[in-house]
């Protein structure tokens, strides 16, 4: 749905006025199963991306909190060991990115995952699944900043104790990826046109590529003006909030399991 409503000149059947029209919209013309269009490849290269994204904030977000603020919580350490995260992250996700929003756009020619890949190497190159990377990279380290940042202040708040409490860590989880989603959604539909590569936008677009953020916004603004900035601002909050909460629950559930098996083999030692 994000994806669709982010479109800067959709065809007339794929212009939607909220989220749930969409939704119905794409349900009854094309199908049930096409809202979770692109799911298989999301899910393959979600998890060495969040295996990476996690590892690496743990390791920088003690590190950094011992130098800045010795035995407390440093919410620069928290926001700068995100960002770093980041880096990993994208660099695993992105190819995954670019096929997701390429079988998501209306009228899609294809069908199957290798499929897309297969074309898009054909036509458009190995730089194609990265031509979106430093967007990505410029709408993600701000997006990951806010989202840490806001996540341990409420921990702080609803957890002070910082022990493992499944509501705390949904509730700061979902409020963290929603303010964090509406503050980036510019970059993000910026993102999305570099990925999908929208023919009609490219009408507008001399090089006949859209290449880096800067020709990306120039062409949202061409194409939409100001307004085309926030395409999608309320699907993209709703697919934050719960993919945020269960992300941070997950990975607070497991930490607390390590942590108390850990625990548990040193006190039998």
């Amino acid at each position: 749905l994000q994806t669709r409503m982010q479109s800067l000149q959709p065809e007339p059947a794929a212009r939607y006025r909220n989220v749930l029209e969409a939704l119905w919209r794409i349900v009854q013309t094309e199908g049930v199963w096409r809202p979770m269009r692109g799911m298989n490849i999301t899910a393959t290269g979600a998890g060495p991306a969040h295996a990476l994204y996690f590892a690496c904030y743990e390791k920088l977000k003690k590190t950094l909190s011992d130098v800045i603020h010795a035995g407390g919580n440093s919410h620069v350490a928290n926001g700068a060991a995100g960002c770093v995260a980041t880096l990993l992250h994208d660099a695993a996700m992105n190819p995954a990115e670019v096929v997701k929003q390429r079988m998501q756009m209306y009228n899609s020619p294809y069908q199957r995952v290798t499929d897309c890949v297969r074309t898009v190497w054909r036509n458009e190159g190995a730089g194609a699944f990265y031509r979106s990377y430093t967007t990505q990279l410029t709408m993600n380290i701000p997006f990951q900043a806010i989202h840490f940042m806001t996540y341990e202040f409420l921990q702080e708040q609803l957890n002070p104790h910082r022990q493992y409490n499944p509501s705390s860590h949904m509730v700061s989880g979902a409020c963290a990826g929603a303010v964090a989603a509406a503050a980036t959604t510019p970059l993000d539909v910026c993102k999305t046109l570099l990925n999908t590569q929208e023919s009609l936008a490219l009408s507008s677009n001399i090089s006949g590529h859209i290449t880096g953020m800067a020709n990306a916004f120039r062409t949202v603004y061409q194409v939409g003006g100001v307004t085309a900035y926030f395409r999608g601002v309320q699907a993209r909050v709703i697919y934050q909030m719960p993919s945020t909460a269960i992300a941070w629950s997950v990975y607070e559930f497991f930490k607390y399991l390590l942590t108390k098996r850990q625990e548990e083999r040193r006190a039998g030692k």
